[in-house]
């Protein structure tokens, strides 16, 4: 006997206590979300200090003798 033979065409249980959960609030559970707050935010604005960090430095004639 394979595993599951005996239980794979069972009927789907419906909970008689429990009313079924909508899909789009089961879609809800599973979707993405932010665990860091403004973490995203944060990221961009240390990119464009860095970048404008090193612009200045390029523009610096000293920075390549």
């Amino acid at each position: 006997m394979d595993n599951y033979d005996d239980i794979i065409n069972l009927p789907h249980h419906v909970s008689k206590r429990h009313p079924q959960m909508s899909m789009w609030n089961r879609a809800a559970q599973f979707a993405p979300f932010a665990a860091l707050t403004g973490y995203e935010e944060s990221i961009k604005e240390s990119a464009q200090e860095n970048e404008k960090l090193f612009e200045k430095k390029m523009d610096d004639e000293s920075f390549f003798e």
